[in-house]
């Protein structure tokens, strides 16, 4: 079967290469995205903001008329190049346009602003938790109306006729208000007598419930009652990160530029799906502290390594700060797995019964050199990890040693559950 598409294309082009091109655009963009990361912090990476995309390549191929028929042609012969050889693009030069934005004097790139949500649907849009927990609601800088009753005033838009309809009928009943179905059989009762002394008795009748009619009106302003509403606090889903790193003599900074960048991820990731993410630092060396972002990523540390200490700390502050009932707790931590051989059992035993039981999530990433394999030799702290996961346990560990491998890493931590049906943990 021959399938023949006959959809009118614009003038020039061909409907399969701009596909293509739809496709390449679209693959630039979100490259461009995940490289304006590298140069953010963790805080500000949800911005949005200005993504630049290289000119080159990124222009839509047309169709152009040939010159048809035989054509003889005397190209410059080289003694570089062979038949087959790639040539690589020139140097940019004034005017003229170069490979990577930025360069030359030329017209370099193509700027555009993303906002906040396009940012994130690009660069997390096949992503999503892993067995998110509803946990306990409370405390929220937002307020939305609630229904509070009723009150005698207000907008005539929040009239509530039901609730004013029964409260004139009850006063009407209370105070024996005629009907109409009453003085209309009165008056036929008048119309049907001939006697003329019963006449001006029911006459006189007449005259009073009609008086009485009148004063007791069918919708009183006192039976008007308004629906009420009041602002209440909203409750939102909050999470906390956080971002455990060892910072010993050992820790290249390859190995931190790795592990920022997947703290990057992960905060991205909660932001998409949290209202309020907090984020805590603790680095670590024989000792723990919590810092702040530029201190955690870029101050100088010397020392042994105890993972441990950093447990303790972060163990500290949730029962100080975050109170597991009301906050989803998620942890990242990154080390190039050394660790003293006499805090491997206080380690294992912080993250069993202390670390664990509170965590949503907590992701292991292991990182080395740039020159080195992610299938690398197991260290102290990877093969101590490696006896406490289970699949009842939040822990999730993964090798890293180049700045590629982040995202999938990354991905595959954090893929679809449908796409990891009937995965072996």
């Amino acid at each position: 079967m021959h399938i023949i598409d006959r959809r009118l294309n614009p003038r020039g082009k061909s409907l399969e290469n701009r596909q293509r091109f739809l496709r390449r655009a679209k693959d630039a963009v979100e490259q461009a995205v995940k490289r304006s990361l590298q140069d953010r912090s963790i805080r500000d990476v949800l911005d949005g903001g200005e993504v630049t995309l290289p000119i080159g390549g990124m222009a839509e191929p047309g169709l152009h008329r040939g010159g048809g028929g035989i054509q003889d042609r005397i190209l410059p012969g080289n003694q570089k190049f062979v038949e087959g050889d790639f040539i690589k693009r020139p140097p940019a030069s004034g005017g003229g346009r170069s490979s990577e934005a930025g360069e030359g004097d030329g017209e370099d790139g193509f700027r555009f602003i993303l906002t906040r949500e396009e940012f994130l649907n690009i660069f997390l849009e096949d992503l999503e938790l892993p067995d998110l927990a509803k946990r306990r609601l409370s405390e929220t800088e937002e307020v939305t109306p609630q229904r509070a009753g009723f009150s005698v005033s207000g907008s005539p838009s929040n009239i509530a006729v039901g609730r004013t309809t029964r409260l004139a009928m009850m006063r009407r009943l209370a105070l024996h208000r005629p009907t109409a179905e009453e003085i209309e059989a009165l008056q036929k009762q008048i119309e049907e007598c001939e006697n003329a002394k019963e006449r001006l008795v029911l006459e006189d009748r007449l005259r009073t419930l009609t008086l009485k009619s009148k004063r007791i009106p069918y919708i009183d302003p006192l039976d008007v009652r308004y629906r009420r509403f009041e602002n209440t606090p909203k409750p939102v889903v909050k999470a906390v990160m956080f971002c455990l790193m060892d910072v010993s003599g050992s820790m290249s900074e390859h190995m931190k530029d790795l592990a920022k960048r997947f703290y990057l991820l992960l905060y991205l990731f909660l932001s998409q799906r949290y209202e309020k993410v907090e984020i805590v630092f603790i680095r670590h060396t024989e000792k723990a502290e919590e810092v702040d972002e530029e201190t955690f990523f870029y101050s100088p540390a010397t020392g042994g390594t105890l993972v441990s200490s950093a447990l303790a700390v972060m163990r500290s502050i949730v029962a100080a700060r975050f109170d597991p009932t009301e906050w989803n707790i998620y942890a990242a931590q990154a080390s190039d797995g050394d660790n003293s051989y006499s805090d491997g059992a206080l380690t294992g035993q912080l993250l069993q019964q202390e670390i664990l039981p509170v965590c949503q999530y907590f992701a292991y990433i292991e990182v080395g050199e740039e020159d080195g394999d992610s299938s690398m030799s197991r260290s102290p702290l990877w093969t101590l990890y490696q006896e406490i996961r289970s699949a009842t346990r939040p822990l999730a560990m993964r090798k890293v040693c180049r700045k590629n491998e982040i995202f999938p890493v990354f991905h595959d931590l954090f893929q679809k559950k449908a796409a990891t049906a009937g995965a072996t943990p």
